[in-house]
């Protein structure tokens, strides 16, 4: 079985224990997860019995190449419920992160009910998708370190754009996410944006690419001082401390708790402002998190980062962040030191 089948099989049984007969996607990414096919305009694949898609008429060259599931050429909202209606599709499913314009258009005529049944799916990657999350990190992991950040004389700005630049020549499609990359005080900002200015210390590099659609996810903090390397000490504590910790049958919440306690009791608790991580996959941020509310139980399969971090506002920030694949533990994907 093809592993898109098999996702698709998995929502039809909780769609079957559920008693709801469509569910209605619309997200992009979710729509190539389950076809392989991304939109690029807009599209609405229905989960049924026999699943289909209503793409654009701009998008059915690209769908009718890449979907593995049935494509028809979107004519109106009408006919398409029309069509449904006709099948005898009584019930559908929605996404949380639908359009509330969108779901107008289709509450009058079924009984609607937001599902996560696709976001169960994603949480656990297959071997291909581990590969290719693997394979981004290496090729981010080369880049920076081709980008030779300690010898190199240009702005903040300029070396996020050679970073980015230097993931796409090693094989990369794409950054994952908007490259940070800053410096003194700036990288007491957890989304700090690169400025036109040269390196002040430390440095902070939060980066990514993307490889067949799958992103990774690094952060890295380079200290000089004293007091600079006292907080990155604590922050790699934590950080080590917590994927050690990971393993089947815990609570996000749990991981979370293993860094969060590390950082807290070296009275810097109220400096560490985010979560500990987050999965990733063909989205940066993806379900489940290392946060303190998130009671999901890890399994084998996913893939979390692991990110704990201390933000002195107005002196400096130190974050350190890896990529972890879990299987019977904790593995950190790809090689680079977190001493820089």
């Amino acid at each position: 079985m093809l592993i898109m089948d098999l996702h698709l099989d998995n929502i039809l049984k909780d769609m079957q224990k559920d008693d709801i007969q469509g569910y209605l996607l619309t997200n992009f990414t979710n729509v190539e997860y389950i076809s392989g096919y991304r939109p690029t305009s807009f599209a609405f694949c229905i989960i049924k019995e026999n699943p289909i898609i209503y793409a654009s008429k701009m998008d059915m060259e690209i769908a009718n190449t890449n979907s593995s599931i049935e494509v028809r050429e979107y004519e109106s909202m009408e006919a398409m419920i029309g069509e449904l209606k006709d099948e005898g599709i009584a019930s559908l499913a929605i996404e949380p992160s639908l359009s509330y314009g969108t779901y107008e258009k289709f509450r009058d005529d079924f009984s609607v009910e937001s599902k996560t049944y696709i976001d169960k799916q994603r949480m656990i990657k297959t071997p291909s998708e581990i590969e290719k999350i693997r394979k981004a990190t290496e090729i981010a992991q080369k880049s920076f370190l081709e980008l030779d950040i300690l010898n190199n004389k240009n702005t903040e700005k300029a070396m996020a754009f050679d970073l980015v630049r230097l993931m796409i020549e090693n094989g990369a499609d794409k950054e994952s996410f908007d490259t940070i990359l800053t410096s003194g005080a700036n990288s007491s900002l957890p989304h700090a944006i690169p400025m036109a200015k040269k390196l002040e210390q430390p440095i902070l590099v939060d980066w990514g690419a993307i490889f067949e659609g799958y992103c990774s996810d690094n952060t890295r903090t380079i200290v000089y001082n004293e007091f600079q390397h006292e907080i990155w000490d604590i922050v790699a504590e934590a950080h080590d401390k917590a994927i050690k910790a990971i393993k089947p049958g815990m609570k996000c919440c749990e991981i979370d708790g293993v860094a969060r306690d590390i950082i807290s009791e070296c009275g810097y608790g109220d400096k560490f402002i985010h979560s500990t991580g987050h999965s990733l996959g063909l989205d940066i941020h993806e379900n489940p998190g290392f946060s303190i509310k998130d009671e999901t139980v890890i399994e084998k399969g996913m893939v979390m980062t692991v990110e704990p971090g201390i933000y002195l506002e107005g002196e400096f920030g130190v974050r350190l962040e890896d990529t972890v694949e879990i299987s019977k533990r904790g593995k950190v994907i790809g090689v680079l030191p977190l001493k820089i």
